[in-house]
Parts: structure tokens; C-alpha cells; sequence
């Protein structure tokens, strides 16, 4: 008999090491949903999220940093040290969003600053704890296998199942996580892997483990309340939503682009995007007729209509009034806007079933990228983007957005933009006027007062100057021939300031924006 025979083979792969190579997997998984979903929170409720993921991202990893660092005070109790940290870092991250959505709906409208205190002091903390996670389960494996992995190897094994794990979920995150289970759910989900992960180190060294049935009763404990909150996750995010949006809601989604609220009251029913009013059933049609109907009159007889944005089909309800009117193409990038406003009977009433007119044709994709692919031309163009809040907005009032748009209209066509309030906004409002301009358009500014949003401002694009209209559809609420000219007028606390151009490059415009509506809102 050989005297290797009865030896342990060096090459063996034990259940145990195993196991822990996995639960760094599942480690990384769940630092970096933690990760997104802070980031996608602070997008979605305080805007810009170019923004708030760079500094989410940032103090994520500075945090990181601190807990990597203070790993080398932990010298005893390895496994129950990582133990108590696994169900540290499920607990907090698990709960974070239901947190700060519940947070969102106890503080009043604008006021961000607590809000914003408790998200970096959340992501700190989570973050100080995923750093402190990694080099311990490195010290784990080396001292259980210690014949097995040099330094160099035991690295190699732990940063690739690190980098699998964080593969894993950012393509998961946007494709299946968020459309499936929303951000609450998400994170609790993860949460629960992440005591999972405490299960399993507790099972795997129940023999060396000191105070082993506390650390089980903690286990159960963790796991508990994230079952029960992700079994009320429903209830919680309608109740903190319904606290902050005032009326009962009535709908409410989470795309992989926007949050989508739909609320219902006594007053009407409102649409909310990210938290930001889009429109109230009460006065939506003075905005929708103010933007659709000076350019399709000042054109006469429009055939071929393209509108940008608006998936909730007012503008296009609008746009049907008109008989000349043979087709029309809506780029809508959220399907789920499409999807509600076509089949919720509570919205296709307000939309006139507009969405299901055989004039149109509904493209669910990025204006900037369809207007760079197609070649058509249009007789009208509506645009009726959000606010330029972000940079992912604010790309679409930039000279290189309007340079592609004059590309899609006819030589007599016009095009009609919605902007912000030149009251509130006043900068933000004549910057957009000036890309379209620097963009080769000639503009025509105008303006209209639509109590929910207050003063409002559109502008009209063109190859050519500006028309005034001498006849409008019949059955207006709010348009008449007789009062269009006052909207072009201009009072002294509305009329142009210097403004430089938006480009692709810079952005200056969503910093204006951000910078005028901030205090405003203050």
C-alpha cells in the first residue's frame, strides 16, 4: 500500500470551501443591489441621476474603504464576526428602501435635506459593513485551507467570485429584478439572501461557534421580520405613497425607466413621474391644447404628425382633432406608460382612447435614437419630454437632440416643445429657446397658465417664421383665435435673459433647472 493512499488529496474541493467561495458570490450580489437600489431611490425621488449615482456610488465605496480597513481590529471569533455582519448588513440593506420610501412620505414636499441625510448614512453604513465582509472570508478560507491556497491563489478565487457575483446582478437589476419585484422587494429579497448566507456559516461551523443558540435565535429573528416585511411590502410602499401623494392611489409601478403613480381624489386624477406631477385631470387640457394646437393650426393641414414622449396620449388626443390628419407616429420610451394609458379605463377616458386611434402607431423606444436611425419627415413634431431634471432628460433639449428633429421636418413643418415655467425657471426656459436657435431653428416663445404647474412655457420651432393661426378646431375649452396673441407676449418678470446654448457635451441646463427649482421649492 502506498503512502499516499491514506492521505487527504491536496486537489479535493471540500464542501465547506465551497460554500464559502458561493457565499462570496452571494455577497457581491448583494453589496452591489444594495448599491443600485440607493442609487435608483435617490434618482427616482430627488431627481438627476447622474447625480446621485455618482455620489451614491462614491460614498458606497469610500465606505468600503473604511470597513476594509477596520477589518484588520477583528484578530478573534472570525466566523461569528462574520456571522453577526451577514445579518448586520441583511437587516439594514433589506430594509433601506422600505425606509426611505416610508421616509419620502413623512417629510413634506421639497424638503430633501433629511432625507438625504438618512440615504448617506444608510449607504455608509452598509457600506462599511459589505467592506469588512471580503477580507474576512479571505482570513476564513485561509485558516480552514490553509494547504491549499497561497496568497496569491486565495485572492485570485475570492475577487472572481466577487466580480461573477457583481456581473450577475447589474444585469439582473434592470432586466428582471426591478420589473418583477420592485425596489422595495428587491432589497428585502437580498436581504434575506444575505442572512441565508448567515445560516449557512452557522450550520457549516456550528462546532467551533461559541453562544451558538443566540446566533441562532438572531438568525430567526432577521429572517422573520424580512418575511413580514416583504409580505407587507405592498401595503408599505401604498401607505408611505398615499401620505405623500395626499389622495388614494390608484396605480402604482416601478419600470426599469421611472417610478409611475396615478393617484384619484375628489379634485381628479393626477400622474405622477419619479414623484413629479405630470399632469391633473382638472387643467391638464389648457397644458395639451396650449402645446398641440398653435403649430397644427399655424400649418393648416397637417398629414403626417410625429409626437416625442407623452405615453399618456393627451397630446395625441389633441392631435386627432385636427381631420387633415392621416398618421401619427408616438415615441414613447416607457412601454408601461403605453400599456396603462391604453388599457386602464380610468386614463383612456381622459385620453379620449386615443391610444387606440388606427392613425397611430406607437414606438417604444429613445427619441435619440430613433430620430438618428429614421429618415421620415413630419408636418408637425410634438415634444412633450419631462422636465430636464437629469442628464438622461436633458440630453433630449440639447443641440445635438433639435439638429436631429429640424433633420425630421418639412420644409413647412413646425414643431412645438415644451420647456418649464419662465416664471420660476426663467434662465432654464430661454436656454432652451437659444439651443433651438443654435440648432438653426427660428422660435416663437410662448406661454400659458395651467393652475397646477402655474406658469408654463412652450416654444415653436421652424425652418420658417411663425404664423399666427386664424382658425382653431371647434370645441376648445381653453384656446380661442382672439386670445392666442396675449400668449406670446411677455411680461418684464418672463422676458429673455442671456442664455447659452445646451449641448451635448455640457449640460448647462440641468444644473440651471436644478439650481432655479431648488429654490423655489425652498
Amino acid at each position: 500500500m502506498s503512502a499516499n493512499q491514506g492521505a487527504p488529496s491536496a486537489t479535493r474541493v471540500r464542501p465547506a470551501e465551497v460554500a464559502l467561495l458561493a457565499s462570496v458570490f452571494v455577497v457581491a450580489a448583494c453589496g452591489l443591489v444594495y448599491e443600485l437600489v440607493a442609487g435608483a431611490l435617490a434618482s427616482y425621488l430627488l431627481g438627476d441621476s447622474v447625480l446621485q449615482f455618482s455620489t451614491v456610488i462614491g460614498t458606497y465605496l469610500f465606505a468600503m474603504g473604511i470597513g476594509s480597513w477596520l477589518s484588520r481590529h477583528v484578530e478573534r471569533q472570525l466566523v461569528a464576526n462574520f456571522l453577526r455582519i451577514e445579518l448586520l448588513v441583511g437587516l439594514i440593506g433589506g430594509l433601506m428602501p422600505a425606509a426611505l420610501f416610508v421616509a419620502h412620505g413623512f417629510l413634506p414636499v421639497g424638503a430633501s435635506a433629511p432625507f438625504r441625510v438618512l440615504l448617506y448614512a444608510l449607504v455608509m453604513a452598509i457600506g462599511v459593513l459589505v467592506g469588512l465582509e471580503i477580507p474576512l472570508v479571505m482570513r476564513i478560507l485561509k485558516r480552514q485551507f490553509r494547504e491549499r491556497y497561497a496568497l496569491k491563489d486565495l485572492v485570485s478565487q475570492v475577487l472572481t467570485f466577487d466580480y461573477l457575483g457583481a456581473l450577475a446582478v447589474s444585469v439582473a437589476f434592470p432586466l428582471l429584478l426591478v420589473p418583477q419585484l420592485g425596489l422595495v422587494r428587491t432589497g428585502l429579497a437580498f436581504g434575506l439572501l444575505n442572512a441565508a448566507v448567515a445560516v449557512w456559516a452557522l450550520w457549516l461551523f456550528r462546532a467551533e461557534l461559541r453562544a451558538w443558540r443566540a446566533h441562532a435565535l438572531a438568525c430567526a429573528a432577521v429572517f422573520g421580520v424580512l418575511v413580514a416585511a416583504f409580505a407587507g411590502a405592498d401595503r408599505l410602499t401604498s401607505w408611505s405613497e398615499d401620505r405623500f401623494y395626499g389622495d388614494t392611489i390608484v396605480f402604482s409601478h416601478t419600470s426599469p425607466y421611472q417610478r409611475l403613480v396615478v393617484t384619484a381624489g375628489s379634485a381628479g386624477v393626477r400622474l405622477f413621474l419619479n414623484g413629479n406631477l405630470q399632469f391633473h385631470s382638472r387643467d391638464e387640457y389648457r397644458y395639451h391644447e396650449a402645446l398641440v394646437h398653435p403649430v397644427m393650426a399655424a400649418h393648416g393641414a397637417p398629414k403626417r404628425v410625429l409626437v416625442l414622449g407623452g405615453g399618456d396620449g393627451m397630446a395625441v388626443r389633441e392631435v386627432l382633432r385636427h381631420p387633415s390628419v392621416e398618421h401619427i407616429t408616438l415615441v414613447e420610451l416607457d412601454p408601461a406608460m403605453t400599456q396603462l394609458f391604453s388599457t386602464e379605463p380610468l386614463l383612456t377616458r381622459l385620453n379620449g382612447h386615443a391610444l387606440a386611434s388606427p392613425k397611430l402607431s406607437i414606438v417604444n423606444e429613445d427619441a435619440f435614437g430613433w430620430l438618428d436611425r429614421h429618415d421620415e419627415m413630419f408636418d408637425v413634431i410634438v415634444v412633450d419630454f419631462p422636465d430636464p431634471s437629469n442628464h438622461a432628460i436633458g440630453k433630449l433639449y440639447t443641440t445635438s437632440f433639435y439638429a436631429l428633429l429640424a433633420r425630421h421636418l418639412a420644409a413647412s413643418g413646425y414643431a412645438a416643445v415644451q420647456t418649464t415655467s419662465p416664471l420660476v425657471a426663467r434662465k432654464s426656459f430661454w436656454t432652451v429657446v437659444a439651443t433651438l436657435e443654435a440648432a438653426g431653428l427660428t422660435t416663437a416663445p410662448y406661454h400659458a397658465h395651467v393652475p397646477s404647474f402655474g406658469e408654463w412655457g412652450f416654444v415653436i420651432a421652424s425652418g420658417r417664421p411663425f404664423a399666427m393661426p386664424r382658425t382653431l378646431p371647434e370645441g376648445l375649452r381653453f384656446l380661442s383665435v382672439s386670445g392666442l396673441p396675449a400668449l406670446f407676449h411677455f411680461p418684464p418678470d418672463m422676458a429673455r435673459v442671456p442664455a447659452e446654448p445646451n449641448r451635448l457635451s455640457t449640460q448647462v441646463l440641468v444644473q440651471t433647472f436644478e439650481e432655479e427649482w431648488g429654490r423655489f421649492h425652498q
